[in-house]
């Protein structure tokens, strides 16, 4: 697996997913899983874009699930084959939809995977319809625990924020 900065990476074609994938829980694991198949599928890399920090921890200072090196040592298990990491700050939290699409159009999807709530560009303009306009777009239902709850990084936070350390393990899917 090779990582990238923004920008530094161009592929005749490729299989994407994008997403902050703050500690790489269950949902995110199965969303990469569905990807990869197709990956191999078309014979193509798959490219997994994420951000550093995540949006939600920038800007709102929430508990950070996974540090960098671990989030791309769990990628590099899931079998990502590039992982783009863009620094999250102020200027790139004002590059606008156009501009994040042109800088996905170098990676050249084949297909884009994302959950149900996937959101970019400035103010979290873009949705998936904006991206279905550009690529050919897959989306994943919200993975559920066995409660029926929907897995998320928010609720992990919150059960290790109320001492839940096992439940937050569960929707993992790794220890902590």
């Amino acid at each position: 697996m090779q990582v990238h900065s923004v920008e530094s990476l161009s592929l005749p074609s490729s299989i994407l997913t994008i997403g902050a994938l703050d500690g790489v829980h269950l949902g995110h694991q199965s969303l990469i899983h569905h990807a990869k198949r197709r990956a191999n599928e078309f014979g193509v890399p798959l490219v997994v874009y994420t951000f550093d920090p995540p949006p939600k921890v920038y800007f709102q200072h929430s508990i950070l699930l996974s540090p960098l090196p671990e989030k791309i040592r769990r990628l590099r298990l899931l079998g990502a084959d590039h992982v783009v990491i863009a620094p999250f700050d102020t200027n790139f939290a004002t590059i606008g939809t156009h501009a994040f699409l042109d800088e996905l159009s170098h990676l050249n999807p084949l297909e884009i995977w994302e959950g149900s709530d996937f959101r970019f560009g400035s103010n979290r303009d873009g949705d998936l319809n904006t991206l279905r306009k550009h690529f050919e777009v897959h989306v994943l239902d919200p993975i559920r625990c066995q409660s029926g709850k929907i897995i998320s990084s928010s609720r992990i936070r919150s059960c290790l924020m109320q001492g839940e350390k096992k439940q937050a393990e569960q929707l993992l899917g790794w220890p902590i």
